[in-house]
């Protein structure tokens, strides 16, 4: 029911103009998002059915009723959002630059990492960066995803740090997209030097890299890219995960690993960066935290399956964060123990571990994937509800980031980093229960509207960053190139026992 107070602006604005005085003007905004179902994630998890959002340069300046937004705010623009789910944008902790290019190469026949590994050092160039930069992000904001972090590179650890013009290149890209996005970047997994290629045409030249010139590389890049501009970008540093059972050191090899892992922590604490590290799984936490030292609160930890009730201690006690990747194969090979942490106050968020080998940038599924992930694992359909999951691709997410300040919901002072979402689509009717709408039946193709920092990037299913059709056209050429150069033509093709078998061979 509308409050009486709401009708007097509409009131008075009818009065003056029946006696021909000219109604009073609302304040200025930019865009005003009216008619919709909104999520605001705010903490009062509120769900206005009939709500606005207005916003004014990159921030929103109200959230509440139609009604009484429409009277206070004269707008720019207005967006209808009749029948659509108004949501904060997804956020996604984990994914890997590269990967867009070199979808299901070899993943059944387990040479994925080595094909990775081989065109990321060998058999990429500059252009191969920037396609693959906007590829993924024109997917990621078509299905909404509007906060990413991705590591420069990915198989084993290689980091595409070598030079600083591939992650010029690939920020650039993503700056041209519009995403809010973390580039996090560091070295390769030692020892030292590690061998990279760089072309030029159709010419190769390969070159020694040290542990140093990775990280001079690094902090170039933090230099010039991060919070720079409209803050929209940012980096964050990264260091190989260390199985101390799968690779166990002694001595010298022991001492130069660890002097490395406390340099690069020292780099991401001068310049206030996110730390992050890719594929922990059981004992690899109490290892970095009781030999590297490197754990605290400004720690995002990737995939962290199998821990120890002591190695969920150490987490929630040095408040370090984590991201779960439950369409991961590493979630398939180890159990992640998500509801044990979540019990122990850790905050966690969701990841993709995307795009590659078998996964999208669809958030969407992940959401659906970790709640059945877990309600499997215990037998019990009533863990993990929906709305915590919820939770952990926009509040929960923003915190694990260091950014809960900026976004992760729907409130005035924060980001205008907005979703919306068409209810009126068949498997989204009736339209009742908007939020288990969104977690159990939506998915990223029925985003319809998609705005970053206070632009409009996409409207209508059609991005307006960039030209959809050049981006993918580049992408294809770039990937069959690669793939060219690294000899690896024969990984495109459907391999034996993919027909008739309960399993490869």
């Amino acid at each position: 029911m509308t409050r009486p107070a709401a009708l007097l602006p509409t009131l008075l604005s009818l009065a003056l103009a029946a006696c021909g005085a000219p109604a009073p003007a609302g304040e200025p905004v930019d865009l005003l998002i009216t008619g919709g179902t909104v999520i605001t994630m705010d903490s009062a998890r509120r769900v206005i059915d009939g709500g606005a959002v207005a916003i004014r340069g990159d921030r929103i300046v109200a959230v509440g009723a139609a009604a009484e937004l429409d009277a206070r705010f004269a707008p720019a623009e207005r967006l209808d959002a009749a029948r659509r789910i108004v949501m904060p944008g997804l956020i996604d902790g984990h994914g890997h630059a590269g990967h867009g290019l070199v979808k299901s190469l070899g993943m059944d026949t387990g040479e994925w990492y080595p094909a990775t590994e081989r065109i990321y050092a060998e058999a990429s160039d500059v252009g191969f960066w920037r396609a693959e930069a906007l590829l993924t992000g024109v997917e990621r904001v078509r299905f909404g995803v509007t906060t990413a972090l991705s590591f420069l590179g990915g198989g084993d650890m290689v980091m595409r740090t070598d030079d600083p013009a591939f992650g010029d290149a690939y920020l650039a890209a993503m700056d041209t997209v519009g995403l809010r996005f973390i580039l996090a970047v560091g070295p390769r997994r030692p020892p030292f030097p590690k061998t990279y290629v760089r072309w030029t045409g159709d010419s190769a030249r390969a070159q020694a890299v040290s542990f140093e010139r990775q990280l001079e590389v690094s902090e170039a890049l933090v230099e010039k890219w991060h919070a720079k501009g409209d803050g929209r970008l940012r980096l964050a540093m990264a260091f190989p995960t260390h199985h101390p059972e799968q690779t166990p050191l002694r001595g010298a090899e022991l001492e130069a690993l660890v002097a490395q892992a406390r340099a690069t922590r020292a780099l991401s604490k001068k310049h206030g960066l996110l730390f992050t590290q890719d594929g922990h799984s059981k004992h690899s936490v109490k290892f970095a935290h009781e030999v590297f030292d490197i754990l605290g609160p400004d720690v995002l930890l990737s995939h962290a399956t199998g821990m120890t009730d002591e190695e969920i201690a150490i987490v929630a006690r040095t408040g370090t964060k984590v991201v779960h990747n439950p369409s991961a194969n590493a979630a398939i090979r180890e159990h992640f123990r998500l509801v044990e942490l979540l019990d122990a106050g850790v905050t966690v968020m969701l990841g993709s571990d995307g795009v590659a080998p078998d996964r999208s940038y669809d958030m969407f599924r992940h959401v659906f994937q970790a709640m059945r992930y877990h309600r499997a694992a215990f037998r019990d359909a009533r863990v993990l509800p929906a709305g915590k999951v919820l939770e952990m691709v926009t509040v929960d997410a923003a915190k694990a980031l260091g950014l809960e300040r900026e976004i992760g919901s729907l409130e005035a002072g924060k980001k205008a980093d907005v979703i919306l979402l068409d209810a009126d689509r068949p498997h989204m009717m009736p339209m009742q229960m908007p939020l288990y709408r969104v977690a159990y039946f939506a998915n990223g193709n029925d985003v319809r509207t998609v705005i970053v920092n206070g632009r409009v990037l996409m409207r209508d299913r059609v991005v307006l960053t960039v030209d959809e059709r050049a981006v993918v056209d580049l992408a294809q050429r770039e990937a069959d190139l690669a793939i060219r150069r690294a000899g690896l033509d024969s990984l495109t093709r459907t391999p034996d026992g993919f027909w008739g078998r309960s399993r490869f061979p």
